[in-house]
């Protein structure tokens, strides 16, 4: 049977409403309170309308999609009071069960608050141990200080997992300790001391460690905030990244902060574990300088005592100085850029891993930082824990094999335009082009092994690059690219014969003579020497498969930011 046709009214039929009359239209209507008060903001139902507003002198109803709001017709508005009366009755029986709730709950705490904790001075005395040695103390009676990272609460149990950055350890308090006023009110991130014996878990069950502590005492340090300003109102995980920057210092509290800062840890380690071996010395070169190594654009600028001054681009003119004394020599410490760029792999204060060796070929080089490269990551993955981090971050992550892929700058530019990847002007690329990041990441991707890209012009790179015997266009210089980040490492042989140095200086519009440190390399005994630099961040994204080297820097500095 067909429904029947609905009227349409025209205005002319439809009496003007009076003054706080209730509107409610059901398609685009919603039932809250503040709705209601005109035909633009109506309520959804009459029934809503009618109990939340029983004294409005009108209500009017729309009854098509397109239609004008009308009088609600009598037997709508008996229809519509019954409903209201059923709302009503849920409103009520709501309040009186929110009443029972909250007297439930004070009844509650006024018990927990009865029940005072105190340790038994029968049980051994409690060694003091870090979560990361729970496995050796097992069957021990311990105690363990460390922040709340995860609260469970049910009647008679309570499951805490504890972190004090060694590790996470489950903690289990039952009887007094779990109903007690401290534990009922207690909040993730407070600070706590557990007392009890860790015991491995049974067949079946797991936790962080595979053993549990049963706690038979604790102390509360510090009771972080709840409701509103608990941590987990204050970061969330899909926050603005501005806003979750800004609270960095809460963010890191959380698991991927925390496993990325102990892999770059096994990282740095590891550089200087592969340097050692190497018989390579780590030297401390100044960070406040009068000199530019890679453009004056991105110089930091400051003054030093009323002279002009900047924070280090590189230290690379000074680990050269070194060579003569001490021999093949490298750094690990920040460099500056004052680098206008957004871009995800840019920052401008990042953690710099230089060397420089002598008495070398480029040859030579190119093996010495793949074998490095190669010989990190070896390190890093032989930590058992950093290798479990590593795979729970970057599960698709293969450890780089040698040889690297060799290609010159030439052959890269024949395979971006075989593969119609256009330079940065839409165009063909052509001899003397930069290889923009975009580009240079669609050809790495794609090719999707490590890369050493060389022999790059003479124009597009800095003044004390060596220029290769074979073809004097370009430079004895080198790039690592690795799938996924791109750009990790950037190297070359330096110029040893004063004379071409000069000529460098002279290309570049640079003044030779706040160099002349520099340059008595080349007058006092020079020799064929080389090196590179290598952004910590960069191989940290790369290990960890994280979208940006913002992540991997404890607290990141780039273009406007440089807070907290």
């Amino acid at each position: 049977m067909a429904s029947p046709a609905i009227e349409k009214l025209s205005l002319e039929d439809i009496p003007p409403p009076p003054a706080g009359t209730i509107f409610v239209d059901d398609f685009t209507g919603v039932d809250v309170i503040s709705a209601g008060a005109s035909t633009t903001s109506p309520v959804k139902s009459t029934a809503f309308a009618v109990y939340t507003f029983p004294n409005a002198p009108a209500y009017y109803l729309r009854r098509l999609v397109d239609s004008p709001f009308e009088p609600i017709s009598a037997s709508a508005l008996k229809k519509a009071k019954k409903g209201a009366e059923g709302l009503a009755k849920k409103a009520k029986a709501a309040e009186e069960l929110k009443v029972k709730k909250d007297a439930d709950e004070a009844k509650r705490l006024e018990e927990a608050s009865k029940i005072v904790v105190k340790p038994d001075l029968s049980l051994p005395e409690a060694k003091h141990i870090k979560i990361r040695a729970g496995a050796a103390h097992r069957e021990t009676r311990v105690v363990v200080h460390g922040w709340v990272h995860r609260l469970r609460l049910q009647k008679g149990l309570a499951f805490l997992v504890l972190r004090d950055g060694t590790g996470f350890l489950q903690c289990v308090l039952s009887g007094d300790l779990a109903n007690a006023y401290s534990t009922i009110t207690l909040t993730l991130e407070s600070t706590v001391a557990i007392y009890g014996i860790i015991h491995p878990l049974p067949e079946g069950k797991s936790a962080p460690g595979n053993h549990e502590l049963v706690a038979d005492y604790y102390k509360l340090v510090g009771l972080a905030p709840g409701g509103d300003d608990a941590i987990s109102n204050r970061v969330q995980e899909n926050a603005d990244p501005s806003m979750l920057l800004d609270l960095r210092h809460l963010v890191l509290r959380g698991e991927t902060l925390t496993g990325i800062f102990k892999v770059r840890a096994a990282l740095l380690r590891s550089f200087r574990r592969v340097y050692e071996e190497l018989g390579i010395l780590e030297v401390t070169p100044p960070c406040m300088v009068q000199t530019q190594v890679e453009g004056g654009s991105t110089l930091f600028a400051f003054k030093y005592y009323g002279e002009d001054a900047y924070l280090t681009q590189s230290s690379q003119l000074y680990l050269e100085t070194c060579l003569p004394a001490l021999g093949d020599v490298f750094c690990i410490q920040e460099s500056f850029r004052a680098e206008r760029s957004h871009t995800r792999r840019h920052l401008s204060e990042y953690t710099h891993v230089e060397a420089e060796l002598a008495f070398l070929t480029f040859d030579d080089l190119l093996s010495h930082i793949e074998n490095f490269i190669t010989k990190t990551v070896q390190y890093v993955l032989e930590d058992e824990e950093i290798a479990a981090i590593v795979k729970k971050l970057n599960p698709n992550f293969v450890a780089p094999q040698l040889p690297f892929r060799r290609m010159t700058y030439e052959s890269a530019l024949e395979w971006l335009n075989e593969h119609g990847v256009p330079n940065e002007d839409g165009e063909t690329f052509k001899f003397g082009d930069d290889i923009a990041e975009a580009a240079e990441r669609k050809m790495t991707d794609e090719i999707n092994q490590p890369i050493l890209l060389t022999r790059f012009p003479v124009e597009i790179k800095s003044f004390y690059m060596q220029k290769c015997a074979d073809d004097p266009r370009v430079t004895e210089s080198v790039d690592v690219l690795m799938p996924n980040v791109g750009e990790i490492v950037g190297g070359s042989m330096r110029i040893y014969d004063l004379d071409e140095l000069m000529k460098g200086y002279k290309r570049e519009n640079m003044d030779a003579a706040p160099y002349y440190w520099f340059n008595d390399q080349r007058v006092y005994g020079t020799c064929p020497h080389g090196g590179y630099g290598l952004g910590t961040e960069r191989i940290l994204a790369w290990l960890c498969d994280r979208f940006t080297v913002r992540d991997c820097s404890l607290y990141p500095r780039f273009t406007g930011r440089c807070k907290p």
